[in-house]
């Protein structure tokens, strides 16, 4: 089972489910509302079911965490989704660069970070 996690900053109502659509073979997602609870749907890629789980308001309130899990997703690692992420909804997207793993501290901790100015990894604050 893969697992992808993003987080796009300022993230509007309908923007992830369009993005998605465009990616997956289909989708029931109901993103109007960002300003609760977690939302969960699914989706379909190449005959496999996909989980997805979405956290508004996740690292201090500007950023939507986005979780997709299955055995086939249309990216190998976080960063293809992100980079996807980004072309599409042209808002700031971040990733972890996949090193870290549960309990390693988070002192020195680097994110990608994927905005207008490019890629860089950074420390999340």
């Amino acid at each position: 089972m893969q697992d992808l996690e993003i987080y796009i900053r300022d993230l509007a109502s309908g923007q992830l489910s369009s993005w998605l659509r465009q990616q997956l073979d289909a989708l029931q997602l109901d993103d109007s509302d960002l300003t609760g609870a977690a939302l969960k749907g699914e989706g379909r890629y190449q005959g496999t079911r996909i989980r997805v789980s979405v956290y508004p308001q996740a690292m201090g309130k500007r950023y939507t965490c986005v979780v997709l899990e299955g055995e086939e997703l249309p990216w190998n690692d976080d960063l293809g989704c992100a980079r996807s992420a980004w072309r599409s909804l042209e808002t700031e997207v971040r990733c972890s660069p996949g090193q870290w793993q549960e309990g390693d501290p988070v002192d020195d901790e680097k994110w990608w970070r994927i905005d207008q100015r490019g890629e860089k990894l950074v420390v999340w604050n």
